[in-house]
Formats: structure tokens, C-alpha cells, sequence
């Protein structure tokens, strides 16, 4: 029989997120509910499956990590790519990667940011710390009006641009940066096109959304932090190695600025990681794009995929070459 397993189930949704049965009915399906330590638990735990449905980039696949799956045949991806995921070694080893259609999860993780930014700066988690220990105003300290305040929005894409409407909606200034961006692209978001340095040294907050490649990795670092203004706010819901993390520990222990984080380099955080004690911070765990609606449009589609997959007839591939690779 077929045996089907789903990754990364760590919020323990994956069952009551789609219809299950017509895949059951076909397949032996196995739920993880917890992260892999390294890669020999990943490849000892999924060596005997013929089907992966991972949850985005939790789970990396590297090439070393295929090679050691001989039984995969598919790898049913929720969105659209995965950056963790070695597309190249699975069409050379003969596994097919299909993938979900839609925008699902830019909305919800443009709604993350902005609530990110409102809790850092209104010292929301603060206040909510001084209820439960007893006390009221005592401690929490004051936040500032964003009407009227500089956004920089790093990266003005399809999640840059909700947020530079949710940022216009509350009467905040925008400026904006990204290596291609032109300044026609960003005055259509209400916002002025200025250099990266410019962008750092005006704003009161920062807001960064780029997905992570070679060309974005460590783009935020030491020296953009630096030129940060006293007591300003930096919003990552993209990707960790974005930012420069021992830069970010520096400015955030020293109280130079606040760190309003969803991502992290390496996830599920560490518990002894340094961010988890640091000051000035605050922390979700990757949740931007973990709504409802969002995992129910992943997992729906992803039966979907492996269905047509079981049927000979395999639908949204990334790598359709690989069917050819196996006999």
C-alpha cells in the first residue's frame, strides 16, 4: 500500500484542515507532529515512504537528504516553492513536486506584520505581561501615534504592498526599498523610492518583505541596523537570514531599537536561543501565513495533487521532467 506522510504538523491542524477519507481510502497516511533534530532522524523516520506532503520550508530537503529517500516517488508542496527544497535533485532522482495554486497566505502574513508593528510599538505584550503578574500600567511604559510616522517597507511586492496599504490606512509615511524597485512601482503604493541607507536612517519603523535567496540574505545587517533611529522598530515576517542575526542581539540587548519578529535562522527557535531572553523584542512563532482559510487551501489541494498523482495523471507539477527519470 501506498504509505503517505504529512510533515510538520507542529500546531496539530493537518486533520481538521481538509476531507481526508478519499485519500485514506488509497493510502496508509501517517501525521508528524514534531520537527526533525537533524537530517539522519528525517531520513531514518521517512525512508519507507512513497509520498511527502511537508508544510513549506519547515522540513529542508536538501540533495543529501533525497538521495537517502529511495522510495519517494512525490513530494506534494504546499504554495508555490519552497527555498529549503533541492528541486534539481528530486527531478534527478525521478521525484515528482507539485505544488498549490493561488496567493494563499500573502493577505494573512501582510496582517501578521502590521499587528506586529502595532504590538511593539503600543508595548502591547508589556501590558499584557503587567495584568497576569498583578500589576496595571506600572512598568509598560509609553508607545508612540504611528499617524504621521515613517514606514520603510524593504521590499515592495505582492505582502510589501498590502502592508503599504494597511500602513496608508493609518496615516503613516512611506518610503521604500528593494534592489529592482523602480520609483513608477513605488508611488503606485503611496510610497517614495529611496536608497537602502536613506531607508534605514529615516525610519521609525522598518518592515522587510523579500523572500530569501542569495542576493537577500544578510541584506539587513550590522550597518543597516546601525544607522536605525533610537528607540525604532524592525518587522521581519519573510525569512530569518534575511537580517544579520547577531547584529539584530546587539541592537535589541543594547536598547538601540525594538525587534518585532515572525522567522528566525534556524526554526522551531532553539530554547536556548538568545532571542528568546532578549529585551526589546517580540516574538511569534511563523505564523504569518498560518490562518484557517490559508491550511485549509493547502491541504485541500494537496490531496488533490496526490490523488492525481495515485491516478496516473499528476496535476500542478513543478518538475514534470521527472516522471521521465524513473522507470
Amino acid at each position: 500500500m501506498t504509505r503517505v506522510a504529512v510533515l510538520d504538523d507542529w500546531q496539530n491542524v493537518a486533520r481538521e484542515s481538509a476531507d481526508w477519507s478519499a485519500l485514506e481510502a488509497r493510502a496508509e497516511i501517517v501525521v508528524f507532529h514534531s520537527a526533525f533534530a537533524d537530517e539522519d532522524e528525517a531520513a531514518n523516520a521517512l525512508a519507507g515512504y512513497d509520498i511527502l506532503m511537508p508544510m513549506r520550508e519547515r522540513t529542508p530537503f536538501p540533495a543529501s537528504l533525497i538521495r537517502r529517500l529511495p522510495k519517494l516517488r512525490l513530494i506534494a508542496l504546499p504554495g508555490r516553492r519552497a527555498g529549503t527544497l533541492d528541486l534539481d535533485a528530486c527531478t534527478a532522482q525521478g521525484v515528482l513536486v507539485c505544488n498549490t495554486e493561488g496567493d494563499l497566505g500573502s493577505r494573512t502574513t501582510a496582517e501578521l506584520a502590521l499587528g506586529l508593528l502595532i504590538a511593539a510599538n503600543r508595548r502591547i505584550p508589556a501590558g499584557d505581561a503587567a495584568i497576569r503578574a498583578g500589576r496595571f500600567q506600572e512598568g509598560v511604559g509609553l508607545g508612540v501615534a504611528l499617524h504621521g510616522r515613517t514606514l520603510g517597507i524593504v521590499g515592495l511586492g505582492r505582502i510589501g504592498g498590502m502592508v503599504a496599504e494597511y500602513a496608508r490606512a493609518l496615516g503613516m509615511r512611506l518610503i521604500a526599498w528593494s534592489p529592482n524597485l523602480t520609483p513608477e512601482r513605488a508611488a503606485s503604493h503611496g510610497a517614495d523610492c529611496v536608497d537602502k541607507a536613506r531607508l534605514f536612517a529615516e525610519s521609525d519603523a522598518v518592515t522587510i518583505h523579500m523572500p530569501l535567496s542569495p542576493r537577500s540574505r544578510g541584506i539587513v545587517g550590522a550597518a543597516e541596523i546601525g544607522r536605525m533611529k533610537p528607540g525604532a522598530i524592525l518587522v521581519n515576517t519573510s525569512r530569518g537570514p534575511i537580517v544579520d542575526e547577531a547584529a539584530l542581539l546587539d541592537a535589541v540587548r543594547a536598547g538601540r531599537i525594538v525587534a518585532a519578529l515572525d522567522v528566525y535562522d534556524r526554526e522551531p527557535l532553539p530554547a536556548e536561543h538568545k532571542l528568546r531572553r532578549a529585551p526589546n523584542t517580540v516574538l511569534t512563532p511563523h505564523i504569518g501565513y498560518c490562518t484557517m482559510e490559508v491550511f485549509e487551501g493547502f491541504y485541500r489541494q494537496g490531496i488533490e495533487n496526490v490523488l492525481a498523482f495515485l491516478d496516473g495523471e499528476p496535476k500542478r507539477m513543478v518538475n514534470p521532467e521527472a516522471l521521465t527519470q524513473r522507470p
